[in-house]
């Protein structure tokens, strides 16, 4: 037990919590718990995750702002290599900081986790030449209840490191890139999502 030093309510958000698990290491490594259900509940939260997911991506890549319509996710989420910024965005009608975001670093060196209940559209962006990315969620995927918000969406107004451009109307990734001179890699679905006065409406 405490395992976990947890930092609740980032951001001045509700319900968003960055997790540190506690690390073990001498001259041969390190070892660390990655998942503890009972230091979860010991830090007062109530989650069943029923799917872990794993993606890789390259530089510049960046994927969101995601969520599920009817069947909302929480998630953990975390970065086992590499480096991204990864960002949750309040989209719970009745919550006091609606459409507020908050962003971190999350990296094999940091090892935090971000955890990101349901009600939150999520996204990240690819800091490092490669890196690996996983997350627990608390429902299983819907096909056909994804949903989306624009990642460049000035009304959310999200400060994406490493990205140089200037917004155009829409979520094309025309026009931007890193400011490393590298591509800004966003796939067609992601470039078509509405802001958030859209999704309101």
């Amino acid at each position: 037990m405490g395992q976990i030093k947890v930092d609740k309510n980032v951001g001045g958000i509700e319900g968003l919590c960055v997790i540190e698990p506690a690390l073990h290491g001498d001259s041969r490594g390190y070892f660390m718990e990655t998942y503890n259900q009972n230091d979860m509940e010991e830090a007062g939260f109530d989650y069943q995750f029923v799917q872990d997911n794993q993606s890789s991506s390259s530089r510049g890549v960046l994927r969101g702002l995601h969520f599920q319509k009817e069947y909302p996710q929480g998630k953990l989420v975390r970065v086992i290599r590499g480096r991204v910024y990864d960002v949750a965005v309040d989209i719970r009608k009745d919550s006091k900081t609606y459409g507020k975001w908050f962003g971190l670093e999350l990296s094999e060196e940091n090892r935090k986790q971000f955890l990101v209940p349901g009600g939150f559209a999520h996204g990240y962006l690819v800091l490092s030449d490669w890196a690996e990315f996983c997350y627990k969620c608390t429902d299983f995927y819907h096909p056909g209840d994804e949903g989306g918000l624009a990642w460049n969406d000035p009304d959310i107004g999200i400060q994406w490191p490493g990205i140089c451009g200037e917004y155009s109307g829409n979520g094309s990734s025309d026009g931007y890139k890193m400011t490393d001179g590298s591509p800004l890699k966003i796939n067609e679905r992601d470039q078509n999502w509405s802001g958030i006065k859209e999704y309101v409406q």
